[in-house]
């Protein structure tokens, strides 16, 4: 019997979970380095894994099957294709920059109070919701995922509710309502939409027999199984609504910008840049492999709800006054993006979409990160408040500067090798939408220079004349973000190697071919 490496991959953080939870209260910095190492035990495993996985072999590899409720059908299916093993390594790569990014956040409020935060549990969740992504993004049984899908809301929401954000203008009791405000909303949100998700999966058991993703998929494939196509749009509306809320997609976003503002920085980026992640992989995974006619019946309208995004959100974002808001709302832009890209419906669409999900991530986690270390040495959030960083903290503003030149894509960096991928896919069979979206990125250099001149140039202001530029500590946390935008955006073929198989398999499931170029090209 080989050894269990998916997992090995997602209980070692959950082990950890329970290990730094349990370390006494008056050793806070052990279980911050407990955690850690638990973290980076974890990354050395998802390593493993890309050293294992075979681009060329079969779809699902590293399977692990085990009976679990019998009675139901539920069984213990893990298995991971090329975009599964590409988000288990972002996670993985993630985490231990976001538990160093957080290494203070769970300090006690106050120098001498008794107002404590548990830091252990700080560090419990984190490792907690990492466990429940990468099971999310192993799983091959529907109703496995639907329990790490919706598990994983309970850490989150005691992240956000419990270790807010201390940057507020308006005191800590304000802060405090306002962060329970935004917990209870992303829990809210994202239980409806899991709710209806929940009515979606008992429906495709009862009309397939099995939770099996390989199963159906197999079944469809050779004619034992022909949905009515009433019942399977059905069906793909309740995994689309759940999927759309997490990503999050236009008009279902709106716990996204409470939920970035209210966090901390470091649990900031776990929403956007982790748990939202699994949102579009599902749509990938369960709505284009489990109802491929009716995906391409709402495709149409999935298109004008991220194109609405892609627009919507970078509007907003320019007119923002608090930093983290404006990066939520560009990812709000950006997940419009990844959406468009997995509904257009070509093989550049949906390689350029999942490369995106994890170029989004590294330079969403570099700009709110180092956006973090700038809030925490002023207090505030708000933009107005800066001025003239750049010159008491040139690091600092050199990192906040890549990070968003990242966002709004940039040539060299990362995020611009997916973008174009994406619009190329797009534009190839839907060319006004490809078109429409261009003006995304404009808005996007436009939220992003306006934030950087507004904060980092001009006159030093009095508030900041005393800022400490990024200590060893922080520079540990930026410089492989920096590192990785840079190597991805020159040579994203290790990514798009690992991808496109996966890719070419989804765009066989739902029966599509790119289009043919009007024009051959001259030999």
């Amino acid at each position: 019997m080989s050894f269990p490496l998916l997992t090995a991959t997602a209980v070692l953080p959950a082990i950890g979970a329970v290990a730094t939870a349990a370390v006494p209260a008056a050793r806070r910095t052990a279980a911050k380095w407990l955690a850690l190492l638990f973290s980076l035990a974890t990354l050395a495993f998802a390593v493993a894994i890309l050293v294992r996985f075979d681009p060329d072999g079969d779809r699902y590899q590293l399977t692990e099957s085990h009976s679990w409720i019998k009675e139901f059908g539920v069984r213990y299916d893990l298995g991971v294709d090329g975009i599964a093993v590409a988000l288990i390594a972002l996670t993985a790569v993630l985490i231990p920059f976001i538990i160093l990014a957080g290494w203070h956040d769970a300090d006690p409020l106050e120098t001498g109070s008794k107002r404590w935060r548990p830091t252990q549990g700080f560090f419990a969740l984190i490792l907690a919701v990492e466990a429940m992504v990468i099971l999310s993004f192993e799983a091959t049984d529907v109703f496995l995922f639907y329990i790490f899908f919706e598990a994983m809301l309970i850490p989150m929401y005691f992240l956000i509710g419990g270790f807010g954000d201390r940057a507020h203008e308006h005191g800590e009791e304000v802060a405090s309502t306002q962060r329970s405000y935004a917990a209870v909303k992303f829990l809210l949100y994202n239980l409806v939409g899991g709710l209806i998700m929940l009515a979606a999966v008992i429906g495709l058991y009862v009309v397939a027999g099995s939770f099996s993703l390989p199963e159906i998929a197999e079944a469809r494939a050779n004619g034992s199984l022909d949905m009515v196509t009433s019942t399977e749009r059905w069906l793909f509306l309740g995994f689309f609504f759940a999927f759309a809320v997490k990503a999050p997609l236009w008009p279902l976003h709106t716990w996204l910008p409470n939920a970035m503002g209210e966090a901390t920085a470091p649990v900031a980026v776990l929403i956007t840049a982790v748990v939202d992640k699994v949102g579009t992989f599902a749509m990938l995974r369960f709505c284009l492999g489990l109802f491929p006619e009716a995906s391409k019946w709402a495709t149409p309208a999935v298109l004008v709800l991220a194109l609405i995004s892609i627009i919507y959100g970078a509007l907003l974002a320019v007119g923002q006054r608090d930093i983290k808001r404006l990066v939520a709302y560009a990812s709000i832009s950006h997940f419009g993006f990844i959406i468009m890209g997995i509904f257009a419906m070509t093989s550049q669409g949906q390689s350029g979409a999942t490369l995106y999900m994890v170029n989004h991530g590294i330079s969403t986690a570099a700009l709110m990160l180092v956006a973090g270390f700038l809030i925490s040495r002023r207090g505030s959030r708000l933009i107005a408040d800066y001025g003239g960083v750049q010159k008491v903290a040139p690091v600092l503003a050199g990192t906040f500067l890549i990070g968003g030149l990242a966002t709004l894509s940039l040539p060299g960096l990362a995020p611009f090798v997916s973008e174009f991928l994406v619009l190329v896919g797009t534009y190839a069979s839907y060319p006004v939408v490809g078109i429409i979206a261009t003006f995304g990125i404009v808005l996007a250099a436009l939220y992003t220079l306006v934030l950087y001149q507004r904060t980092m140039t001009g006159p030093v202001k009095p508030e900041v004349s005393a800022m400490p530029d990024l200590r060893v500590r922080e520079l540990a946390v930026v410089a492989p973000l920096v590192v990785l935008l840079i190597f991805l955006g020159v040579y994203p073929k290790p990514v798009t190697d690992i991808v496109n198989p996966a890719v070419e398999q989804t765009m066989s499931d739902v029966q599509k071919k790119d289009p043919q170029p009007e024009v051959e090209a001259a030999k």
